[in-house]
Protein backbone atom coordinates (compact mmCIF):
# COMPACT_ATOMS: atom_id res chain seq x y z
CA UNK A 1 0.00 0.00 0.00
CA UNK A 2 1.47 3.36 -0.65
CA UNK A 3 1.24 6.19 2.08
CA UNK A 4 -1.75 8.28 1.88
CA UNK A 5 0.52 11.37 0.86
CA UNK A 6 1.40 9.34 -1.88
CA UNK A 7 -1.56 8.75 -3.14
CA UNK A 8 -4.26 10.67 -5.64
CA UNK A 9 -7.35 10.25 -4.22
CA UNK A 10 -9.43 13.85 -5.52
CA UNK A 11 -11.14 13.71 -8.74
CA UNK A 12 -10.37 16.81 -9.85
CA UNK A 13 -6.38 15.52 -9.28
CA UNK A 14 -7.04 13.23 -11.69
CA UNK A 15 -8.98 15.62 -14.15
CA UNK A 16 -6.01 18.01 -14.29
CA UNK A 17 -3.69 14.90 -14.90
CA UNK A 18 -5.62 14.42 -18.30
CA UNK A 19 -6.13 17.64 -18.63
CA UNK A 20 -2.72 19.02 -18.68
CA UNK A 21 -0.30 15.85 -18.24
CA UNK A 22 1.59 14.39 -20.97
CA UNK A 23 1.03 11.03 -21.74
CA UNK A 24 3.33 7.83 -23.19
CA UNK A 25 2.00 4.37 -23.89
CA UNK A 26 4.35 1.37 -23.88
CA UNK A 27 2.94 -2.38 -24.45
CA UNK A 28 -0.13 -2.49 -21.88
CA UNK A 29 0.11 0.67 -19.42
CA UNK A 30 -0.35 4.43 -20.29
CA UNK A 31 1.94 6.69 -17.84
CA UNK A 32 0.17 10.18 -17.97
CA UNK A 33 1.80 13.06 -15.44
CA UNK A 34 1.91 16.79 -14.62
CA UNK A 35 4.04 19.07 -12.44
CA UNK A 36 2.34 20.21 -9.37
CA UNK A 37 3.07 21.71 -5.96
CA UNK A 38 2.97 19.52 -3.50
CA UNK A 39 6.46 18.11 -2.37
CA UNK A 40 6.03 14.68 -2.99
CA UNK A 41 5.47 13.03 -5.51
CA UNK A 42 1.21 10.93 -5.95
CA UNK A 43 0.22 8.33 -8.17
CA UNK A 44 -2.97 7.57 -9.20
CA UNK A 45 -4.17 3.60 -11.07
CA UNK A 46 -6.65 3.08 -13.10
CA UNK A 47 -8.00 -0.34 -14.10
CA UNK A 48 -11.10 -0.22 -15.85
CA UNK A 49 -13.76 -3.43 -16.85
CA UNK A 50 -12.40 -3.55 -20.00
CA UNK A 51 -9.09 -5.25 -18.82
CA UNK A 52 -11.46 -7.81 -16.86
CA UNK A 53 -14.99 -7.91 -15.08
CA UNK A 54 -14.26 -9.44 -12.51
CA UNK A 55 -12.56 -7.37 -9.63
CA UNK A 56 -10.34 -9.45 -8.30
CA UNK A 57 -8.24 -9.15 -11.25
CA UNK A 58 -8.56 -6.00 -11.51
CA UNK A 59 -7.54 -5.54 -8.35
CA UNK A 60 -4.05 -7.88 -9.15
CA UNK A 61 -3.31 -5.15 -11.44
CA UNK A 62 -3.31 -2.17 -9.15
CA UNK A 63 -1.79 -4.47 -6.01
CA UNK A 64 1.38 -5.40 -8.78
CA UNK A 65 1.40 -1.60 -9.94
CA UNK A 66 1.79 -0.25 -5.80
CA UNK A 67 4.05 -3.43 -5.72
CA UNK A 68 6.71 -1.85 -8.10
CA UNK A 69 6.14 1.54 -7.24
CA UNK A 70 6.32 1.94 -3.82
CA UNK A 71 10.41 1.25 -3.51
CA UNK A 72 10.99 3.49 -6.73
CA UNK A 73 9.76 6.41 -5.00
CA UNK A 74 13.02 7.74 -3.78
CA UNK A 75 13.99 7.67 -7.03
CA UNK A 76 11.47 9.61 -8.80
CA UNK A 77 10.95 13.62 -8.94
CA UNK A 78 9.29 15.21 -6.34
CA UNK A 79 6.32 17.33 -7.27
CA UNK A 80 4.94 15.30 -10.04
CA UNK A 81 1.28 14.22 -9.81
CA UNK A 82 1.27 10.36 -12.04
CA UNK A 83 -1.68 8.51 -13.71
CA UNK A 84 -0.81 5.04 -14.84
CA UNK A 85 -3.99 3.80 -17.41
CA UNK A 86 -3.96 -0.41 -18.01
CA UNK A 87 -5.54 -1.47 -21.06
CA UNK A 88 -6.00 -4.82 -22.13
CA UNK A 89 -4.34 -7.26 -22.07
CA UNK A 90 -2.20 -6.55 -18.63
CA UNK A 91 -3.63 -8.85 -17.10
CA UNK A 92 -2.00 -11.71 -18.99
CA UNK A 93 1.70 -10.09 -18.12
CA UNK A 94 3.52 -11.46 -14.93
CA UNK A 95 5.14 -9.07 -12.63
CA UNK A 96 8.81 -8.72 -14.12
CA UNK A 97 6.76 -7.70 -17.51
CA UNK A 98 4.86 -4.93 -16.11
CA UNK A 99 8.46 -4.08 -14.10
CA UNK A 100 10.12 -3.59 -16.80
CA UNK A 101 7.31 -1.95 -18.69
CA UNK A 102 6.97 1.12 -16.05
CA UNK A 103 10.76 1.19 -15.93
CA UNK A 104 10.82 2.42 -19.66
CA UNK A 105 7.78 4.76 -19.32
CA UNK A 106 9.06 6.32 -16.41
CA UNK A 107 12.50 6.89 -18.68
CA UNK A 108 10.57 8.13 -21.55
CA UNK A 109 8.89 10.53 -19.20
CA UNK A 110 11.97 11.48 -17.37
CA UNK A 111 11.10 10.86 -14.01
CA UNK A 112 13.59 9.20 -12.63
CA UNK A 113 16.12 11.17 -10.33
CA UNK A 114 19.55 11.52 -12.12
CA UNK A 115 21.78 8.95 -10.37
CA UNK A 116 24.97 11.03 -8.94
CA UNK A 117 27.96 9.14 -9.55
CA UNK A 118 31.15 8.82 -7.29
CA UNK A 119 33.14 11.04 -9.83
CA UNK A 120 31.38 13.72 -9.38
CA UNK A 121 30.30 13.59 -5.53
CA UNK A 122 34.26 13.77 -4.67
CA UNK A 123 36.38 17.15 -5.03
CA UNK A 124 38.48 17.96 -7.74
CA UNK A 125 41.93 17.72 -7.15
CA UNK A 126 44.35 20.53 -8.11
CA UNK A 127 45.64 20.03 -12.03
CA UNK A 128 49.43 19.83 -10.88
CA UNK A 129 48.53 17.02 -8.37
CA UNK A 130 47.24 14.86 -11.05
Amino acid sequence: MLLKVNRLTRKNDFEAVFKKGKGFKEDFLILRFVSSNPKECRFGIIVSRKISKRAVVRNKIKRRIRGIIKPKIPKIKTGADIVFFALPGLETKDFWEIEETINKLLKKAKLIKAKRTLSSSLPSLPSEAR
